[in-house]
């Protein structure tokens, strides 16, 4: 296979770690981790994926040594990875792993030396204005991933990190849709629970929402569930039959 096919190949094997249109997290991330290593001829490769908010951290590794590594280095907040995506410090040439790095590194680097890797490469996985993570080579003296193998590494990360902000973005998007339409439905819950009231009562719509409202506050009940009752029928009779407040009353 020659290498614009085992480029094509990783492409289309990244490509395929998405179901049902989006990626498989951390499926995309142990491809990623995977085809650099047979791609660009490094002795391993590991992913780290942190874009903020919620989600928590995730690491993967093309065996499970450097896995290990990345996922102790999360709780560390040490080594390349966390310097990429964490400070924007991209180690785009090989760094030797030495007494230097150790002394920023006191856990990675030792590790790192103990596994038989000598230098690292870290690339950021970005979009403009935000990284999600980075991916990191790793090589001895004689292994070390050359400008051009560092250039098709940039570009599966560019892909990668695209194929991952998208996939964020369209989830962002499915739960502000699901914020919208609960509001909504507890926005129309209410208006018919005002009209329940309104007739049961005769007065008007505004002077429903504030007898609906004083009823939910004065039982510390959420106004929406109280509305619910009110049209389905289940309400405190004091609340939709005025003449049982009376009676209730004296």
């Amino acid at each position: 296979m020659t290498p614009q096919q085992r480029l094509a190949d990783a492409f289309v094997a990244l490509a395929g770690s998405a179901t049902e249109g989006s990626p498989d997290v951390p499926e995309t991330l142990a491809t990623l981790a995977a085809r650099s290593t047979s791609l660009l001829g490094v002795r391993a490769a590991s992913v780290v994926y942190a874009p903020g908010g919620r989600e928590q951290p995730q690491a993967s590794g093309s065996d499970p040594d450097v896995a290990g590594l990345e996922h102790e280095a999360l709780s560390w907040h040490e080594g390349p990875g966390h310097g990429a995506y964490g400070t924007d410090a991209r180690l785009t040439a090989p760094l030797h792993l030495d007494g230097a790095t150790q002394r920023h590194w006191p856990r990675y680097t030792p590790a790192a030396l103990a596994l038989g890797h000598t230098h690292v490469v870290a690339l950021p996985l970005q979009v403009p204005a935000r990284a999600l993570g980075a991916l990191v080579l790793f090589s001895d003296h004689g292994d070390a991933p050359s400008p051009d193998a560092r250039a098709l590494a940039r570009s599966l990360v560019d892909f990668t990190a695209l194929m991952l902000h998208r996939a964020q973005e369209a989830e962002e998007g499915r739960a502000l849709n699901g914020q919208l339409e609960r509001a909504l439905t507890s926005r129309v819950i209410i208006e018919q629970a005002k009209g329940v009231l309104a007739t049961r009562r005769s007065m008007s719509m505004d002077d429903a929402f504030d007898v609906l409202r004083s009823h939910a506050r004065s039982r510390r009940r959420l106004l929406n569930d109280v509305a619910h009752e009110v049209v389905d029928g289940l309400a405190d009779p004091s609340l939709t039959d005025p003449s049982t407040e009376s009676h209730l009353s004296e």
